[in-house]
C-alpha cells in the first residue's frame, strides 16, 4: 500500500519502521534535515510538506500528541488526499475531533478512522500494540494491511468516535488501577511490608493486573507515575471533559484516578 505518515516520533517511528519492513511504500513528514535523515533510516521516504505526504496515498496515518495538533494538520492532509483514501487518526483525544474531521472529509469521499493505540513503542516494534477503531467497517478493511504491520489486535469499537471513547475509558481504568496499587503499597507499609517485597509478590497473586506488572518492572509506583503521568494525565483530562459534555462523570473511579496520577 501507499502510506503517508505524519508524526514519526516516539510512537510513530516504530510504526514507520514496521510499515516499511512489511513492504509498504511509506512517505513520512520530516520538517528538518535531521528528522528527514531519521525517517530515511527507518526505511521510508522523507518529505518536507503535508501535500507530499498525502498525494497518491491509500492511507494517511496521523500520529500527533494532542487534539489541537490533529485539528491543525488534518484539513491540509484531507485536501491533498485522493478520493477514496483513508485517514487513520492515532492521536488520543476527544471523540468530537474525530467526528468533526470525518464530517470535513465526507465531502471528498475520504473516510476517517479514529484509531487510538493502547501500548508503548516496544509493543509497536513487536507488532502487538492494541488499536481501538471507530468508523466505517469497509474503510477499516481497506486500511487493515497497513494497520496489521504493527497492530494486533485491531478492535472495531463502532462508529467514528467510538475508538476514542474506548481508549479514554481504558486509560481511565488504567489510571485507577495504578491508584489501587499505590493505595495497596500504602496499606502494605502500614502493615510493615516494603514496596519491593510487595511488587515482587503481588503480581503472582489473584490481585495482579497489567498496571501492577508495569509498576513492578519500573521498581516503584513513584517511578512508574513519573514515567507515564504526562500521557495518562492528558487522556484523563480529555475523558473528564468528554464525560462532562455528556452529563456524566468518573464516579467512584475519580479518587482512584487522582491517586494513579500521584495527586
Amino acid at each position: 500500500m501507499r502510506v503517508g505518515f505524519v508524526g514519526a516520533g516516539r510512537m510513530g517511528a516504530p510504526m514507520v519502521a514496521r510499515l516499511a519492513a512489511a513492504g509498504h511504500e511509506v512517505r513520512a513528514l520530516g520538517r528538518t534535515e535531521e528528522k528527514r535523515a531519521a525517517i530515511a533510516e527507518l526505511g521510508a521516504t522523507a518529505v518536507a510538506d503535508l501535500a507530499s505526504v498525502a498525494a497518491g496515498a491509500d492511507v494517511v496515518v496521523l500520529c500527533v500528541f494532542t487534539d489541537d495538533q490533529a485539528r491543525a494538520v488534518a484539513p491540509e492532509l484531507i485536501a491533498a488526499m485522493p478520493v477514496g483514501a483513508v485517514l487513520l487518526l492515532h492521536t488520543t483525544g476527544s471523540p468530537a475531533t474525530a467526528t468533526a474531521l470525518a464530517e470535513q472529509a465526507a465531502g471528498r469521499d475520504i473516510a476517517v478512522l479514529d484509531a487510538p493505540v493502547s501500548g508503548g513503542p516496544h509493543d509497536i516494534a513487536a507488532g502487538t500494540v492494541t488499536v481501538f477503531v471507530g468508523g466505517d467497517a469497509d474503510a477499516l478493511d481497506r486500511s487493515r494491511p497497513a494497520l496489521a504491520s504493527y497492530a494486533d489486535p485491531i478492535l472495531h469499537a463502532g462508529r467514528v468516535g467510538a475508538g476514542q471513547k474506548m481508549k479514554l475509558v481504558n486509560n481511565t481504568l488504567f489510571a485507577a488501577q495504578i491508584g489501587l496499587v499505590a493505595e495497596a503499597v500504602r496499606l502494605g507499609d502500614r502493615l510493615g511490608l516494603t514496596e519491593p517485597a510487595l511488587l515482587a509478590a503481588l503480581p503472582q497473586g489473584s490481585g495482579a493486573s497489567k498496571a501492577m506488572g508495569n509498576i513492578a518492572r519500573a521498581g516503584s509506583t513513584e517511578a512508574f507515575i513519573a514515567a507515564v503521568g504526562e500521557f495518562i494525565g492528558k487522556d484523563v483530562a480529555v475523558v473528564r471533559g468528554t464525560a462532562a459534555e455528556l452529563g456524566a462523570d468518573l464516579g467512584r473511579l475519580d479518587p482512584l484516578v487522582d491517586a494513579g496520577l500521584g495527586r
